[in-house]
This record gives structure tokens, C-alpha cells and sequence, in this order.
């Protein structure tokens, strides 16, 4: 009964600010006032890592990540009050699904407060956690059904749409990408490779390449393996990757996986960027909220 009074008190206080006329004009005002907005975007892989056979908890914890990213937005929302509040979030797959029912309810998983009145926003306050939820359990059930384990095409993705899909030019805003994946990032159309640089890491090109061994980062810096350097640059993006999560039998894949990401990361100007394994719900939601209080 408490915790839904705390509710109805917050939602009262978040939308009895957006009312007030002048705090309208005062905002209309003076731009210096303009509080910083967030612009988040959860890149989900959707590959054989939410198997159910083999990690049957996975789809439980991407929901508990994106449920914590939604509290987070939230409280942004109550802490700007109504008028203000112009971030934006979404739910991002690469590449799209080929379930038509998977990409209709993709769609519904886009909040963009900076385009809607304040009715719509206390609407939006008082069912987002319902409706990702919700719409993520069908769209993980749809594609456990499908089982079209393509994988996921998180290379060609910055390659071609995260320019376009996760920048937002305006100086308020702050551009987070948050990747939620196991590390292992392979689409079987993108194979692509030059020298020691490829589109894709998986568990057969690791021990294929041989880098399964004690030294295996001499290898790595001799070799100059990574992926491949496309030259684009994403000074004004941050970054967080979730749920690294290396093969049982290989657990110094994670080391490997985390010197591939980092050393691309810096190639792409990524000044902010951090890379953690897949953990208990607590501790994750806790690097996620340290995370956006930088």
C-alpha cells in the first residue's frame, strides 16, 4: 500500500510541475536553464544466447537491464517535470527481425518525449515499465519460436546505423548506447575479413586463429587482429556493453573478447565506454546506475 502511495505522489508531483504556466515560460525563456536529456538506445542481440536450452535465465536478465535503464528514465522525468522532459529511448535490433509480428511490436518500444503534450507524457510515465516489459517478453518468446539463430550484426550495425539511429546532434543531449550481448558477435552475412581484421568474433575463429592459449594478446598485438577499422568516429557516443558472457570450457574468451571491443571502441573515438560480464541482476543494475550518473 505504501509503495503505492510513493506511486501516485510521484506521478502527482511529476505532472503538477509540468502545468505550471510559469515554469513554461520561464523555460521559454532562458536556454541556460535547459536540463541535459537523455537519448538511450538498447541494442539487444537476439542470437542463439537466449536459447532456452542452454541459458534459460538469459531472457529474464535482458528484461531486468532494460527494466533498470526504464527506472532511470523515470526518474529523469520526475526530476525535469513535465515540461522539460525531452529524452528519448528506444529498443534496437541488428539487423531486423524477419518476423513482420516481432518488428510490429519493436516499433511500440520507442519513447520520444521531446514530440509529445504532457497527457501523453504522464501516460507514458505510468505504463512504460508495463509496456517494455510486456512487448520484450513476446518479442523473446516470437523469436524462441522461430529458433532462426542468424545471429546478431553489432559491426555492420555502427558500420551503416548507429550514426543515424543513436546520435542526436542537439548540444542537451547525452547519446547512450547500451549493448546488451555475449561477446561473441557474428551474423552469418557478414563475414567479412582483411588480414587479421574481421566483422565477426565467434568460438570457432578463436580457436581457429589460434588465440585459445596462454599468449594469446602477444599474438593479438603482433597479429594486429580486431575488427575491421571502417574510420568513422563517435566522439559525441557512450557506450556500455552487458552481459559478456564467454564459452564454460574457455573462460579466458572473456579477456579476448574484452581486448577486441575495447581496442575497436578506441578506434571509434568512444570516449566513454565500459564492458562487464554477465552478473547477478543487483550488481548489474548498480554498474548500469553508476554508469548514467557520469
Amino acid at each position: 500500500m505504501k509503495k503505492f502511495f510513493k506511486t501516485v505522489l510521484i506521478a502527482t508531483l511529476f505532472f503538477s510541475c509540468g502545468s505550471d504556466k510559469k515554469q513554461e515560460n520561464s523555460a521559454d525563456n532562458s536556454t541556460d536553464k535547459q536540463p541535459q536529456q537523455f537519448n538511450i538506445s538498447i541494442l539487444l542481440d537476439l542470437s542463439d544466447r537466449i536459447d532456452d536450452e542452454n541459458h534459460p535465465e538469459q531472457r529474464e536478465r535482458d528484461i531486468q537491464i532494460v527494466s533498470a535503464i526504464i527506472d532511470i528514465f523515470k526518474n529523469k522525468m520526475q526530476t525535469d517535470g513535465a515540461f522539460l522532459s525531452k529524452s528519448k529511448m528506444q529498443i534496437l535490433f541488428s539487423p531486423a527481425p524477419a518476423d513482420p509480428n516481432v518488428n510490429n511490436i519493436a516499433k511500440n518500444l520507442s519513447v520520444d518525449l521531446s514530440k509529445v503534450d504532457n497527457k501523453k507524457k504522464k501516460e507514458i510515465f505510468d505504463n512504460i515499465e508495463k509496456d517494455f516489459e510486456d512487448g520484450l517478453k513476446e518479442i523473446y518468446q516470437l523469436t524462441l519460436q522461430n529458433k532462426k539463430w542468424i545471429g546478431s550484426d553489432i559491426w555492420r550495425f555502427f558500420k551503416y546505423d548507429a550514426n543515424e539511429l543513436c546520435i542526436d546532434k542537439n548540444p542537451s543531449c547525452r547519446n547512450i548506447l547500451v549493448i546488451v550481448t555475449d561477446g561473441y558477435l557474428y551474423h552469418i552475412q557478414s563475414k567479412d575479413r582483411q588480414l587479421n581484421r574481421t566483422a565477426f568474433i565467434n568460438e570457432r575463429y578463436l580457436q581457429s586463429e589460434g588465440l585459445r592459449t596462454p599468449n594469446w594478446k602477444d599474438k593479438f598485438e603482433r597479429g594486429d587482429y580486431g575488427f575491421i577499422n571502417t574510420g568513422q568516429t563517435f566522439e559525441n557516443l557512450e557506450v556500455m556493453v552487458l552481459g559478456i558472457n564467454p564459452s564454460n570450457k574457455h573462460t579466458n574468451d572473456e579477456d579476448i573478447i574484452r581486448a577486441y571491443i575495447g581496442k575497436w571502441f578506441d578506434e571509434l573515438k568512444i570516449k566513454n565506454k565500459v564492458l562487464y560480464n554477465t552478473d547477478l541482476p543487483t550488481n548489474t543494475q548498480k554498474r548500469i546506475e553508476n554508469f548514467f550518473k557520469d
